[in-house]
């Protein structure tokens, strides 16, 4: 985390292992599998946040899962204890803004973000009802599919974002599909934030056999992204 800051991420998100990541493709699919299998829970993950706040109190964190693993801590309880963690926001996939009610509240009570997504489907109606709910930002999924895919179309992300813009001033992210360099800038064009989740989980993998050497790789990609993005 500290090196992926020292390359250029302005923000981390932080995934929280589940058994059933639905929203996610097989690169994620197979993160979360290898966690579960190391039995990573959602509290190793909020002692990384806590571990990385004793040298980081800036870098924003946004916890990244599903809602079975929250349901089971109890909401009033995670809000505490991520807010203590010093995580900044969560993006549970599976909680819209119609039935998250319970973990929303305790989100807000403890100043927590809870980050909405929005996907090329959402009708006006829709965009509204998730951007009065979300606070932090709302992450505009630019693809019909699962994180990873392709076919990144930017003419119809740009039609969507100004949709969105049109119905919140919150920043908004754009993600899925973002894989190298080149993408990361043109979508930085359009969007207030590029969200890259895969293409650094794949290079995990790779080298899952060899963890000294995944710094080093995520600290390249991450560099080449900041400066096209920059330029």
């Amino acid at each position: 985390m500290h090196t992926m800051v020292e390359a250029g991420a302005d923000l981390i998100e932080l995934g929280v292992p589940f058994s059933d990541p639905m929203a996610d493709g097989p690169v994620i699919q197979r993160a979360s599998e290898r966690a579960l299998a190391h039995r990573v829970t959602l509290h190793d993950v909020l002692a990384m946040v806590q571990r990385f706040r004793q040298q980081n109190g800036n870098t924003p964190i946004v916890l990244m899962g599903y809602l079975n693993p929250i349901e089971v801590m109890g909401y009033q309880s995670f809000a505490k204890q991520a807010q203590a963690a010093g995580a900044d926001g969560v993006l549970v996939v599976d909680s819209p803004p119609d039935e998250g009610h319970e973990l929303l509240q305790a989100l807000r009570e403890n100043a927590l973000d809870q980050i909405y997504l929005l996907a090329p489907t959402s009708t006006a109606q829709r965009i509204t009802r998730i951007c009065q709910a979300a606070s932090g930002f709302v992450y505009y999924v630019s693809i019909k599919g699962v994180t990873g895919a392709s076919h990144l179309d930017l003419t119809e992300v740009m039609t969507k974002l100004n949709e969105i813009r049109a119905i919140t001033n919150l920043p908004v992210g754009v993600g899925f599909g973002i894989k190298d360099a080149q993408t990361a800038a043109a979508v930085a064009k359009l969007a207030d934030a590029v969200v890259v989740g895969s293409a650094l989980v794949s290079r995990v993998e790779a080298l899952a056999e060899r963890p000294a050497e995944i710094a080093g790789a995520l600290s390249g990609l991450i560099a080449e992204m900041r400066t096209a993005m920059d330029q």
